[in-house]
């Protein structure tokens, strides 16, 4: 990953041609606050993993380039989600149990509305934004309202393997607010929270539109 995301941009920005704009999409893994707290632009970061440290020192390049730094965008995006993209959906639908901390927020954001935030950013102000929701939830409502979209049981939970990803990503928990994007870009959410962009996802399913 830091081969990809540092060392390729780094190449990238030493032969890029003269350009207007520069949009790098970046990870709110960035921050890894524990205990809920609201983080925006100017919390500080602390990446407690490596694809959060290797996006932070992406973002650093980036900003230090002498003439696309002061005219890039950099969007820090939250958890995406999307048709195909719905994690443990077949676990919840059978009532196995889910293999995460249901403790601690998710911040999300539905690909189809992530894909409009990189258009809109082509025509607002450069800048540093957070790309969410704006409407972090508990994984134990997440799931559960998942759950209830599919007519299943009330979820149930175990711990996930040690050292394993999603272990990882259990250890932050935070809550990310999208003020300054809703301000500054040009744009509405289709999808404003995960339970409408959950139930338009399984309607598609269900339906054979995905």
């Amino acid at each position: 990953m830091r081969q990809v995301y540092v060392d390729g941009l780094s190449q990238v920005l030493q032969h890029l041609p003269a350009v207007e704009r520069f949009i790098y999409i970046s990870s709110t893994g960035v921050y890894g606050q524990t205990e809920g707290d609201w983080v925006d632009e100017t919390s500080p970061c602390v990446p407690v993993r490596e694809n959060g440290k290797v996006c932070l020192d992406a973002e650093s390049i980036l900003q230090a380039h002498p003439q696309l730094g002061p005219r890039s965008t950099v969007l820090r995006l939250a958890g995406i989600y999307g048709p195909g993209r719905v994690p443990h959906q077949q676990l919840v639908r059978t009532g196995e149990p889910v293999p995460v901390d249901p403790s601690g927020y998710l911040n999300l954001i539905h690909v189809d509305d992530a894909a409009r935030v990189v258009q809109a950013a082509e025509h607002g102000p450069p800048g540093l934004y957070l790309v969410s929701d704006g409407c972090p939830v508990l994984r134990s409502d997440y799931y559960a309202e998942l759950a209830r979209l599919l007519h299943a049981p009330p979820p149930t939970f175990t711990p996930p393997a040690v050292d394993s990803p999603v272990a990882n990503r259990s250890l932050a928990s935070k809550r990310i607010c999208n003020r300054r994007l809703l301000d500054q870009l040009p744009l509405k959410f289709l999808y404003p929270n995960f339970a409408a962009g959950l139930s338009a996802i399984l309607q598609a399913e269900s339906t054979g539109t995905v």
